[in-house]
């Protein structure tokens, strides 16, 4: 790949993401004109002409939701053979929709919550919900990001209470088991483990409020064993390759009280707000905001 010198930050877009994109995109934005790169922030939303991308030596996706994260935004990069950073179209598509992506992982022996499938919940609005009797489980879209629409549910009362207060029902969704125990997120850019993050919230999970808005969100370097910390990084990177991922991607994992690592699910495309675990990651090792992002960048060289 020839010398990059001009890059264009695409975000936004008009999925339920997109105020965080729109800030994971100025993040980028700003951090590339301190590393003396010529470049432009663009808002999906805006684009009528894909071939403005022609111009551009690389274009950074920090577009979340279906838009940035789906596999047809890669797809038609593709086609155009514009450089664009993270996934390819397949590992995009499989890692967006939950369920092919849990499917895939555990036919790659890498463990994930037991969970079921369901084409919509509207059948339940008039019927109890007794396939996961006697147990906590999580109420999540099968294609969505940044916790939106995730309930925990403990009783036909929280069931109910999801069904009522979901964006939409009429959708797939996934009934997955609750493991309790510590979560955990793993950065890895260009095939490279970044130090492991441990998720603690004051919250009943980590949900769209603790990962954006809450100021009391602890994003902590784990402590773990080393045998632990080498057992979640081959799960993580053995997720990642499952996947086909590449260039970068963020994999979320819950540790029961076993001991065993289970993989929740995996960011094609990662937040990059001041929140966010990926340049919290990258702290931990001394890098700054803009230093991570160069990362990503070389990923792809």
């Amino acid at each position: 790949m020839e010398e990059i010198k001009k890059i264009i930050v695409i975000c936004g877009g008009s999925s339920s993401e997109r105020e965080i994109s729109l800030q994971s995109g100025k993040g980028v934005y700003d951090a590339l004109k301190k590393l003396g790169y010529e470049t432009t922030i663009v808002d999906f939303k805006t684009i009528s002409d894909f071939n403005i991308f022609k111009t551009y030596d690389l274009i950074f996706i920090a577009l979340h939701g279906f838009e940035g994260e789906g596999g047809n935004l890669q797809e038609k990069f593709d086609d155009l053979s514009i450089p664009y950073t993270g996934s390819g179209p397949e590992a995009c598509r499989n890692t967006w929709d939950k369920n092919t992506c849990k499917t895939i992982l555990k036919s790659h022996n890498v463990m994930t919550p037991s969970w079921k499938y369901y084409e919509t919940l509207k059948p339940f609005l008039n019927q109890p919900f007794k396939d996961f009797q006697n147990k906590n489980y999580f109420l999540k879209p099968s294609q969505e990001g940044s916790s939106v629409d995730i309930f925990k549910i403990k009783d036909d009362k929280d069931f109910m209470d999801a069904l009522n207060n979901a964006n939409n029902i009429d959708r797939p969704f996934l009934m997955e088991n609750c493991i309790d125990g510590k979560e955990f997120t793993v950065t890895i850019i260009n095939d490279e483990c970044m130090p492991v993050i441990e998720i603690v919230t004051e919250n009943e999970f980590y949900d769209y409020d603790a990962k954006y808005i809450s100021n009391n969100t602890g994003l902590i370097e784990a402590h773990l064993t080393s045998e632990e910390y080498s057992a979640i990084n081959v799960v993580a990177f053995n997720a990642y390759k499952a996947l086909n991922c590449r260039g970068w991607a963020r994999i979320d994992i819950l540790q029961d009280i076993t001991g065993q690592f289970h993989v929740l699910e995996i960011n094609t495309v990662p937040g990059m707000t001041s929140h966010s675990c990926v340049p919290k990651s990258g702290s931990f090792l001394g890098l700054e905001y803009e230093e991570v992002v160069q990362n990503i960048i070389n990923a792809k060289l």
